[in-house]
Parts: structure tokens; sequence; C-alpha cells
């Protein structure tokens, strides 16, 4: 397991350790509220920008999917790979103006709950 502790907060450091699967939901998390935060306000610059750092995640996470080292079974990979290639595909739409980010949203947030090994809602 590659975990990183945690120093945040007041001492020498905290006994929180963070694990690579906690900073993927970080990330995954902030990518998310830009995109939520963004589709409020129409077509512009900050809906550009939250699509295309959620271009970015979905091709790093498509990327290691697809590496030799990625130790997740096939069948998951594969369903992973598949939502990436939807979301860049609804990122690109998006972009040009033809489609809606809230699909990018639920599709991160159903990646976050897997993380967090809850239920589908």
């Amino acid at each position: 397991m590659n975990a990183v502790p945690s120093f945040a907060g007041h001492g020498y450091g905290s006994n929180v350790v963070r694990t690579a699967r906690d900073a993927e939901y970080e990330v995954i998390s902030r990518v998310t509220h830009l995109l939520r935060r963004a589709a409020g306000g129409g077509f512009g610059p900050d809906l550009i920008a939250a699509v295309h750092k959620n271009n970015e995640l979905w091709t790093i996470l498509a990327a290691d999917l697809a590496s030799p080292g990625n130790a997740l079974p096939d069948e998951v990979k594969a369903g992973l790979l598949s939502l990436a290639a939807f979301s860049l595909r609804q990122g690109h739409q998006a972009l040009a103006g033809s489609a809606q980010v809230d699909p990018l949203v639920d599709v991160n947030i159903a990646l976050m709950r897997g993380l967090r090994h809850e239920a589908a809602a």
C-alpha cells in the first residue's frame, strides 16, 4: 500500500493516513465540484475550464487502466474504460455547446461512491 501521512492540523502531524484511493477520491471530488459550480453559469470560461479538467482526469484514469501494471480485474477495467470513453465524448460535446455537464457529474459521483464502497443510489 502506498500511504502518505497527512500533516494537517496542529502539532507534528495527525493520525490520518491517506491512501492512493483517498487521493483519487479527492481529485475526482474537486473536479466534480468545479463541474457543479460551472453548470449553473451557462457556457463560458468556468464551464470550459471545468470540462477541460474533467477530460484531463478521465484521460489520466484511462491511461492508468490501460497500463500493464494495473491490477484491477479485466471486467472492472473494461467498465471503467467505457465510462472514460463516455465522459470524454460527453465532455467534448459540452465544450461544443451541444451537451450538458450533468451526466459528467453523475458519472464522477458514481465513481466516488465506488471508491468509498457505497451502494449506487
